[in-house]
Parts: C-alpha cells; sequence; structure tokens
C-alpha cells in the first residue's frame, strides 16, 4: 500500500512519527498525524484545511484543543460532557491530578518517560493502522490510484475519536473535505445513488 503514497502523503506519516518521538509517546497515534498534517503546505490536504478556514499558521485554536484532550488523559469533550451528565466534573479531577502530580501528569500517561519506552523506531498503534488503512478505501472510493494527504484526512474525518470531534469542532467533516476537494458531496452521502437513481 505504501507505494501509493505520493510524497505529500509520505511526509505526513514521516512527521507523525517525529511528532510521537518529540512528545515522548511510545507509539504513534491518530492525533499524530494529524499534527503532521496540519504543518503541511503546498499540498491538497493544506489547500482543503485552508479553504475550511484553517490556513497554515491559523491552526492554533485546533492545536490548542488538541492540547487540552491531551491534557485530559485523551478523554474528548464528548467524553467530558458525558462524564457531566452523571454528575463528574472532568475539569475538578484534572486539577486536582495536576495539584498533586504536576501540571500535564495526566498528558503523560501512556509516554515512554513513564513506562520505560525504548528509543528508536516508533510503533503505530491499531487506530494508526487502521487509519492508514482508511486511506486506501478513500482512494479507492474516489478512484484514484495514488494516495495522497487529502485521503489522509478524510479517512481521519470517517473515524470516532479525539481527532474527527476536534476536526468538525473546527469546520472540517468529511462532507465539507468532499466538497473543497472534489465540489460534491453527495457522491459520499448514503442515499446519494438512491436519490439520483429516482431523480
Amino acid at each position: 500500500m505504501f507505494e501509493r503514497f505520493t510524497k505529500d502523503a509520505r511526509a505526513v506519516v514521516e512527521g507523525a512519527v517525529g511528532h510521537a518521538e518529540r512528545e515522548g509517546a511510545t507509539r504513534v497515534e491518530e492525533t499524530h498525524v494529524l499534527l503532521s498534517l496540519l504543518d503541511r503546505e503546498g499540498s491538497r490536504g493544506s489547500f482543503a484545511l485552508a479553504s475550511l478556514g484553517l490556513p497554515p499558521g491559523g491552526r492554533a485554536g485546533l492545536v490548542r484543543d488538541l492540547d487540552e484532550t491531551r491534557r485530559r488523559g485523551g478523554l474528548s469533550r464528548a467524553d467530558a460532557d458525558a462524564l457531566s451528565g452523571l454528575g463528574i466534573d472532568l475539569s475538578e479531577i484534572v486539577s486536582r491530578v495536576e495539584e498533586t502530580h504536576g501540571e500535564g501528569a495526566l498528558a503523560a500517561v501512556g509516554r515512554g518517560s513513564l513506562f520505560g519506552g525504548r528509543s528508536g523506531r516508533r510503533m503505530f498503534s491499531r487506530g494508526a493502522k487502521d487509519l492508514l488503512t482508511g486511506t486506501l478505501r478513500a482512494a479507492v472510493a474516489r478512484g484514484e490510484r495514488h494516495i495522497g494527504d487529502e485521503h489522509l484526512l478524510l479517512a481521519l474525518t470517517t473515524r470516532r475519536g479525539v481527532p474527527s470531534e476536534i476536526l468538525a469542532d473546527h469546520g472540517v467533516t468529511h462532507a465539507s473535505l468532499t466538497r473543497v476537494l472534489y465540489g460534491d458531496s453527495r457522491r459520499d452521502e448514503p442515499g446519494a445513488a438512491t436519490e439520483a437513481k429516482a431523480g
């Protein structure tokens, strides 16, 4: 599959590994792929993000939201809202943990520094591997022979989890990306083929 990756897509994967290394993470996660996508300039993926209001250098809000999620130990805003519905104040829990163990204590869970992680090559988490497989599906669905960084972005928006939730919070959804990249969103919507035949 990797032989089908364009130069931009390969750069995103390499950048994700770099983000994981700088963070001290034992594995490359989907959030590292998103951070690497946000670093890109001059590619189809970066064009799509800019068209949706996230120009290079202007993506601080999205990165801030990722950092806040990391600070909560990986729990998304939806997780925090669900806990709040049960009467659990996640912000209070994070504050108490940080009072005792230092700022960012929950963000460090899973990092090599706490668990004696090895230096060297970073493995991809199951979610990151599934994301890479999803890029192939995104390209094949469009009849495209190569996998670009735009396919990584499309695949991220179709997966459940923190990256897609944060992207959606900033107006980057599968439908909006499809519209920007291909000029239509109906082709990927459920039921679109049925409606087209009826029309």
